[in-house]
């Protein structure tokens, strides 16, 4: 019993001894370095990032789930428990904003679709209640209940919403409520407003339930372009509806035809000559057969045999004619801008693959060239990013470049602990660059001028006798080449060939680009200074230890007895070689003669 408490107190003292020489050993190498370097500083004096507000904490005894648990509750779906407030509830919360953004508020374009549906109910069904007999006392109520709600939806426009549209002025973004509704009864589109609704409907006690007197109800036109342009702005594939809207567009030209040439034929009289309508099977559709030969001048029709018919087929022919023609323009422009980008493509492929053929490159590397172009289209839509950047404020190109490569680059140890500003303007000078399989990202020996981040796919790191074993593997988010954009003195050669494994898209940062930033971050530079150079010693230790390649250690080298311990044994030896430092010396003697 005495023997092993004897062991084990001489191995805590020995523990504790070698704990005391490896911090004092520390502290050493930190006072040489700051001799030898006065620009390290210590791991105290990093650039620390402006604190963010601390959230407030709750009263005592008051939990945070308990607080809210009072005002919550609760509904049961398909045996899962969901949080959620009673709609009556919600509805009655619910304020009404006091101004509206007309270009970001997503319910500001709800409620244009339900203005522009009442507008197409207008503009549609007009022309059909006035030239055929759909209208009848029968259904004359069903027909003026879906009018007045119209003109309802008009009003409630008029009244609560473009009163409460933002506008800028002098740059400022103006939300005062008597400034936006002065902005509103000056311009141009109160005066159409106004100009649609028009009571004109008082005249049906005089002459009937006419259509044509709610005819300046398609003045509200404005409406339904301030859609178009609501709509596609948060569309991602907004040419689909612009060739949905010019389809409309020639569809409507034929439904107003089809009217015209019913009114024509009621004019002269139902099948009074074989050019007018006969008024057999459906008269709609007929009449719309006939507006699509016409206007789209296919041909085949009777002749017209009266005056009026011969006047009104002449005025077909010519609209005819002019709307087709511009119907196709506009297709024309809403495709080509469609594929504006996929013919800039193929012009820039043809233009290389012209070049290449002309200094008649080997076929090899004009299909490698050929494989770069068709993924890098398709894999980021584009084949520079920095053309479609560059048109944007820099504010934007930071935004978005922190919405794409900040977690990536936040992550990297050698950045960890400098300025946020400067990590901002790092990433406005990241690069994408597209590798194909088994193409080199850099090599070994070579002058290491840039920093690699993997956006997408796999590099391997080739070393080994040949240079062709496969060390390891890095994917999506790693970093490597980060050390020589700070190293000098030879330090910044790589140490390693670098291959893409399959296709990869990486982030470049050269280190030109870095030096221009650190001019204006001091601080930044001495960490980032002092890291590269732990790094390198990190890097390069293992190599020292080793020794020479001719003679490898089966066995490695006992650790050496501490001198603090040393000191401590010999005074025990010459005070009379008692207690338990006299037991560990005579042991420590006996495993040294074995030894």
């Amino acid at each position: 019993r005495i023997g092993s408490a004897t062991s084990l107190s001489s191995a805590v003292i020995n523990t504790r001894l070698q704990e005391l020489v490896r911090l004092f050993k520390e502290r050493t190498e930190k006072v040489k370095e700051k001799l030898i370097d006065p620009d390290v500083t210590s791991d105290d004096e990093s650039p620390v990032a402006s604190p963010a507000a601390a959230p407030v904490p709750a009263p005592e005894g008051e939990l945070e789930g308990d607080k809210l648990s009072g005002d919550d509750h609760y509904c049961e779906m398909l045996c899962c428990t969901f949080k959620s407030r009673p709609w009556l509830d919600r509805l009655k919360s619910y304020q009404f904003p006091s101004s509206i953004d007309p270009l970001t508020n997503l319910m500001y374009v709800l409620w244009l679709f339900f203005v522009v549906m009442a507008w197409n109910w207008n503009c549609w069904l007009i022309p059909v209640r006035w030239a055929f007999p759909y209208q009848t006392p029968a259904n004359i109520h069903y027909w003026l209940l879906v009018d007045y709600l119209c003109d309802l939806i008009y009003l409630l426009d008029i009244v609560v919403f473009q009163t409460r549209l933002q506008f800028v002025q002098g740059g400022d973004i103006i939300t005062d409520k008597k400034a936006m509704k002065r902005n509103y009864l000056r311009s141009q589109r109160f005066k159409m407003d106004v100009l649609c609704l028009l009571p004109l409907d008082f005249f049906y006690f005089k002459v009937g339930v006419n259509p044509l007197l709610r005819l300046p109800r398609c003045l509200k036109y404005m409406a339904f372009f301030e859609f178009n342009s609501r709509l596609e702005a948060i569309l991602t594939k907004a040419y689909i509806y612009r060739v949905i809207r010019t389809t409309a567009y020639l569809l409507y030209s034929l439904h107003v035809n089809s009217c015209l040439y019913y009114w024509a034929s009621a004019y002269e009289g139902l099948g009074s000559t074989t050019w007018v309508y006969d008024g057999e099977g459906n008269s709609y559709i007929r009449c719309y057969y006939w507006a699509v030969k016409t206007l789209i001048t296919i041909g085949g029709l009777p002749d017209p045999k009266t005056l009026f018919e011969i006047v009104f087929q002449l005025l077909n022919y010519f609209t005819g004619v002019f709307a087709f023609s511009v119907m196709i323009g506009q297709m024309r422009d809403v495709v080509g801008a469609a594929t504006a980008g996929q013919t800039y493509y193929r012009s820039c492929m043809d233009s290389t693959i012209k070049y290449m053929n002309f200094y008649k490159i080997p076929k090899t590397v004009q299909n490698r060239v050929k494989t770069w172009y068709e993924y890098t289209w398709h894999s980021q839509g584009m084949l520079d990013e920095s053309e479609l950047l560059v048109q944007l404020p820099d504010k934007m190109r930071l935004d978005i470049a922190i919405d794409v490569n900040y977690n990536i680059v936040s992550k990297v140890a050698l950045f960890q602990g400098c300025d946020r500003q400067m990590i901002f303007d790092m990433l406005k000078r990241l690069r994408s660059v597209v590798y194909l399989p088994n193409d080199y990202v850099c090599k070994k020996g070579e002058i290491g001028r840039e920093m690699y981040i993997i956006q997408a796919g796999q590099v391997q790191v080739l070393g080994g006798p040949d240079g062709k074993s496969v060390l390891v593997t890095l994917k999506a988010g790693s970093v490597f080449g980060e050390i020589s954009l700070l190293a000098a003195g030879g330090g910044n050669r790589r140490t390693a060939n670098v291959v893409a494994h399959g296709f990869a898209n990486l982030f470049i940062l050269e280190k030109k680009d870095l030096n221009e930033i650190l001019v204006h971050y001091p601080e930044s530079q001495k960490l980032l200074r002092k890291k590269a150079k732990k790094m390198l010693k990190n890097n390069n230790k293992p190599k020292e230890e080793k020794g020479g390649a001719g003679d490898p250690l089966i066995i490695p080298p006992k650790a050496d007895t501490p001198k603090l311990f040393r000191a401590a044994l010999a005074a025990t030896g010459r005070m009379g070689g008692k207690g338990p430092l006299g037991q560990l010396r005579w042991r420590l003697k006996e495993l040294k003669a074995m030894q």
